[in-house]
């Protein structure tokens, strides 16, 4: 919601459940060992009152979990990898929700891998419809070891486990797609009959004011309260005559819109009417074509499309509340601004009616919604019914493929700040709701900090916008700023401990479906936070697109889009750049390409092979039992060559691996990689 980012800081926590993992011992972890560890494979491993650290692993990736999205009715085979002869015994502890109670399951060998370093040791937990956490004990004699989605640490850890949530299915199409995010009046004008000229109407004590696309986006009458009445003129109809661009040029399938119901403003967080499409931006006619054109196969790949629900709160034109009406609109019963009597009333939670009312943080436009108990009126409004809004869209004609939730830990009730108990029950009941008409609807919750309160059971959202995750700590390494552009810089150890963290809060399916954008509608422009060097939009953009989570490329950010904060970041669309002849464009297109080839890079496991914080390096690996693909990042203005730990992905001596960028070839040698790495670039070597 792009009014209030100031109030969503990244690492902020509602009641979520503490599963944070060790960091400390994380990082200091893999800066010691991944970084240099030619001397740990000269010695054999063996039965020695030692584990050694180094070789052990294990994921939820395909090698390592045999069903990362069971039945109740499916057990789960997980896998453990130590050095080959090294440890003694190893077991699987498991605490069950159903009895409360921590379980033991021993592990037995089972295999070699193909270069004869490591061991592979598996047990199975049983099916059951309950959901549990898993940890491994590994000994070697009088010496133990533990793993879990945390790190690897020597004292049994009480955080970080794995999940196993059975009948917790996030959709397959999320985890496969790439999102373009689109704000619909700066992206593309293929109606100007339905433009919004200057004093078309009046709203908050601003005139429209309608600007040439191209130009500013500060109004021209008062740049400190009416930018939300500056319109462009974007609409559907452009979006949909501009589909061979996002889906055949780059090759992107999954669209995400920012809000296009009925609303006085141009970003239209202030719902007037869920029910009818901004005139600005078309008709229902319109949205059902461009959907129907989104879905076929016949422009690109087929695709799916993401509403944005502002459930937390209306507009105060909207009828229900009918506080503040514009242009010709007008209501045909009274809202709960004009009567207690109204049958709205219900709708809003009022501590003196009518000038006191909840609202959205202070914003008396957006007036909060009352959820009330279970079964309420405006439950049944939003989700409950078949004609609620939730389900309208989500069925025929519309038939949108999943609803991107605006600040849904706010939704409560009695003018509550949610995250609580009822808002819980609410964001449970919404679940229910959309997949009851589409099992496959994707429902994804915006959230700034730790989302695991939502996500941690797989009963209320799929994933989340991995801002706390991704876009902050990718922001602060690359640019050296906070998504915001505040001054804020980390290392690579540093980063490497935030991503393994913030991966140990989710269970895998709801990592693989969260959204991995550099920047949105609600953030400073990626490119304006680097500083306008494209060669760190590269960087970004080869971190995004071979990161575990739905790579989410925000309008523009593609060709280096400029822009500050809100509303800044909302410049229009410059066409002139969207063709492959701008140097960006052409590795968005690659990155969705090589993305598409290899689903390692979707689903595959995840190690980090190389934190080097002084010639600032850091690489990881991606694979499964096909392929094995090395990412290696060089976050400095130099070429720099780059010995990676080949063997840690279970790369034979002697054998090639490609980079995928540039077709470069090399050969392991003593399990080793070395590659040369452009400043601010990437290599994807895939073997």
């Amino acid at each position: 919601m792009e009014v209030a980012t100031v109030n969503k800081l990244p690492g902020t926590t509602y009641g979520a459940r503490q599963r944070r993992a060790p960091l400390l011992a994380y990082g200091l972890f893999t800066a010691a060992l991944l970084g240099g560890c030619g001397w740990d494979r000269a010695h054999a491993c063996s039965n020695d009152n030692n584990v050694e650290w180094n070789y052990l692993f294990s994921d939820q990736g395909p090698m390592f979990d045999s069903n990362p999205e069971p039945t109740a009715t499916t057990a789960v085979t997980v896998k453990l990898r130590t050095c080959k002869g090294d440890i003694s015994s190893a077991n699987v502890k498991y605490y069950d929700t159903a009895d409360s109670s921590f379980h033991w399951i021993s592990m037995v060998w089972v295999s070699n891998d193909p270069t004869g370093t490591f061991d592979y040791w598996q047990g199975t937990i049983p099916a059951s419809s309950s959901e549990k956490y898993y940890r491994f004990q590994i000994n070697d004699g009088t010496a133990t070891a533990w793993l879990n989605a945390g790190g690897i640490t020597s004292a049994e850890p009480s955080t970080g486990d794995f999940f196993v949530i059975p009948g917790f299915k996030t959709p397959d199409w999320m985890k496969n797609g790439v999102v373009y995010q689109i704000f619909p009046d700066r992206f593309s004008n293929g109606d100007t009959s339905n433009d919004v000229t200057s004093g078309a109407y009046t709203y908050g004590g601003c005139a429209t004011e309608q600007h040439a696309w191209g130009t500013s986006v500060l109004s021209t009458v008062d740049p400190t309260n009416c930018n939300s009445e500056v319109f462009f003129g974007g609409d559907l109809a452009g979006i949909d005559q501009s589909l061979s661009y996002i889906k055949q040029t780059l090759g992107a399938d999954i669209i995400y819109l920012t809000p296009i119901f009925n609303s006085p403003t141009v970003h239209k967080y202030d719902t007037q009417n869920y029910y009818e499409i901004d005139p600005a931006f078309g008709t229902s006619s319109t949205l059902q074509q461009l959907i129907s054109d989104i879905h076929s196969s016949s422009n690109g790949p087929q695709g799916y499309i993401i509403l944005d629900g502002v459930f937390n709160h209306s507009g105060d034109s909207n009828c229900w509340f009918d506080k503040q009406l514009y242009g010709s609109l007008t209501c045909s019963y009274q809202g709960a601004y004009q009567s207690q009597s109204s049958t709205y009333y219900g709708y809003y939670t009022f501590q003196t009616w009518p000038s006191a009312y909840s609202d959205f943080f202070g914003f008396g436009g957006m007036p909060k919604l009352d959820y009330g108990a279970s079964g309420s009126a405006l439950r049944n409004q939003v989700y409950g019914s078949s004609s609620s809004v939730v389900k309208t869209y989500l069925s025929s004609p519309y038939n949108i493929d999943g609803w991107r939730l605006d600040f849904p830990q706010a939704l409560d009730a009695g003018g509550n700040g949610g995250s609580d108990a009822t808002n819980h029950q609410i964001t449970q009941e919404l679940r229910s709701a959309v997949k009851s008409v589409n099992s496959n609807a994707d429902v994804l919750g915006e959230y700034w900090g730790d989302p695991s309160a939502w996500l941690a059971d797989g009963t209320e959202w799929d994933g989340y916008m991995n801002y706390n995750g991704f876009t902050q700590p990718v922001s602060e390494w690359i640019c050296g700023v906070d998504y915001h552009g505040n001054a804020a810089s980390i290392n690579e150890s540093s980063l490497d401990s935030w991503l393994a963290g913030t991966r140990a809060d989710l269970p895998i399916n709801a990592q693989e479906v969260s959204t991995l954008e550099l920047g949105s509608h609600d953030t400073e422009r990626f490119a304006t936070r680097c500083g306008a060097d494209i060669w760190k939009t590269y960087l970004g953009l080869i971190l995004q697109f071979t990161y575990i989570g739905t790579p989410t490329i925000y309008y523009g950010d593609e060709y280096g889009e400029q822009g500050g904060n809100d509303p800044d970041n909302r410049r229009t669309f410059d066409w002139t750049q969207a063709n492959t002849g701008n140097s960006a464009v052409a590795l968005t297109q690659k990155l969705i390409s090589i993305r598409n080839q290899y689903p390692q890079l979707r689903t595959g496991s995840y190690k980090t092979l190389l934190v080097d914080t002084t010639n600032h390096i850091y690489a990881f690996g991606r694979w499964d039992a096909n392929h094995r693909i090395a990412v290696v990042l060089n976050n400095t203005a130099n070429t720099e060559t780059v010995t990676i730990p080949a063997w840690q992905l279970s790369m034979t001596n002697g054998s090639q691996v490609t980079d995928l960028l540039t077709n470069t070839t090399y050969q392991v040698t003593n399990g080793n990689l070395t590659v040369s790495v452009q400043g601010h670039y990437g290599a994807i070597l895939e073997q």
